[in-house]
């Protein structure tokens, strides 16, 4: 078949937004009276993830400087499960990818994979965590808040999550995959939290939301008595914020990039409606039919966790990829068919062709063709002529210009229309 002619269109996200950084942390931790939690002369751990959040240079300087001003010693503990090649140095290089250095949050970044055994839960789960943050005096656990790309529940992806699955390392987060299979993760993961909220010394959780555009809207000290359902309470906020393709079917969903830093999965699984887990449901919506995956971004490192979620994929995909990252992400995530390879084709062309060819009776044009930069980054997009009709009517959607044949270069390779932006 022919392609489509594309139109670019705009969607209108929650724009919440907090102004000041410093001062709204500063508010939060003085009114969870972080001074009579933490004394003077106390080592203070504070977790640093391996996702892409965009104000957390900003966040963890703020709690730095707070916890210098109570006279309090801060230290950066790495808390990313099995990121970074699952390495003490692997870790550190992903903070300093992510803008986290001593200099740049004002306390040292002390990195090690060694766990401590500190508890069982009632279900005999064995709860590990980083030696450093507890032989800490205190350790403050700082998160996004958002939905989980494995699972829904009451807790999902959070300030629990990085206790359990960051704090716990390579060790601790393979252990909590394994229990998944059986317990399922929600279960699992609240168990093992619940245990490490007693028996760590957890004196804080800073939970932050993003709005729609992956900017901070919200930004929430949370006391350890009250973390669980607190928690619960800020996810069902966050899942009102979160950005989604305003389309419920496609019959081709085209990514540019994919990463860990976009998502946990590298595609968010609720926004291409995949979750791929043989342990948990699967998600209903949206339904995609075909999923056109055409590189992966500098930032994953060559960590493709999540390239087994599309369909077709392009050589400069396949060559990118890292097994070690990827196998080490997939296996401790209980889901190796993430990491699987889909069907390799030379160029953007010939992938999208073989897209276009599985997807049932459709022509160019009535072809439902979605083009996104990631899945985190949806406010603009490319949409095919066959979708423009539900626009109509939708106050949140505004179509930016006239259309334009979709173009390749020499290579086969698209033309991406976000490329001078």
């Amino acid at each position: 078949m022919s392609y489509p002619k594309i139109v670019k269109i705009r969607q209108q996200l929650d724009n919440t937004l907090v102004g000041d950084i410093d001062s709204v942390i500063r508010s939060e931790l003085n009114g969870a009276n972080i001074s009579s939690r933490i004394k003077p002369g106390s080592r203070v751990a504070i977790t640093a993830g391996s996702r892409g959040i965009t104000d957390i240079v900003s966040v963890l300087a703020s709690i730095t400087r707070r916890v210098k001003e109570i006279g309090a010693s801060p230290f950066i503990v790495p808390a990313m499960g099995s990121h970074g090649g699952a390495t003490a140095e692997g870790q550190e290089e992903v903070l300093k990818e992510y803008g986290i250095t001593e200099s740049s949050v004002g306390a040292p970044i002390v990195s090690s994979m060694e766990v401590v055994q500190i508890g069982e839960t009632p279900s005999g789960i064995p709860v590990s965590i980083d030696k450093n943050a507890n032989g800490a005096d205190h350790i403050i656990a700082v998160n996004r808040i958002k939905p989980h790309t494995e699972f829904e529940g009451q807790i999902e992806s959070g300030l629990m999550k990085i206790m359990v699955i960051g704090l716990g390392k390579h060790t601790g987060a393979l252990i909590a995959h394994k229990y998944a299979v059986s317990l399922g993760y929600e279960r699992t993961i609240t168990e093992i939290g619940q245990c490490i909220l007693r028996n760590s010394p957890i004196c804080l959780g800073v939970g932050i939301i993003e709005n729609g555009y992956g900017q901070t809207a919200r930004i929430v000290a949370v006391a350890p008595e009250n973390l669980y359902e607190t928690e619960k309470k800020l996810l069902v906020e966050a899942r009102k914020k979160v950005a989604k393709i305003p389309f419920d079917r496609m019959d081709v969903l085209i990514v540019d990039e994919l990463g860990k830093e976009i998502s946990g999965s590298g595609m968010d699984t609720k926004v291409i409606g995949r979750i791929m887990n043989i342990y948990e449901l699967e998600v209903n919506h949206p339904k995609i039919t075909r999923i056109v995956l055409r590189d992966l971004s500098k930032k994953t490192r060559g960590n493709a966790v999540g390239v087994g979620l599309a369909d077709f994929v392009t050589k400069r995909v396949a060559d990118k990829i890292d097994p070690v990252p990827t196998y080490i992400n997939s296996i401790t995530g209980g889901s190796p068919e993430k990491g699987r390879l889909p069907m390799v084709y030379a160029n953007d062309r010939e992938a999208l062709d073989a897209a276009l060819a599985t997807t049932g009776p459709v022509d160019s044009e009535n072809v439902r063709i979605v083009w996104i930069r990631n899945t985190s980054k949806l406010g603009e997009m490319m949409i095919s002529q066959g979708l423009l009709e539900e626009t109509q009517g939708k106050e949140t959607l505004e179509i930016i210009d006239e259309g334009k044949e979709m173009e390749f270069d020499r290579h086969g390779d698209l033309y991406s229309f976000w490329e001078n932006q």
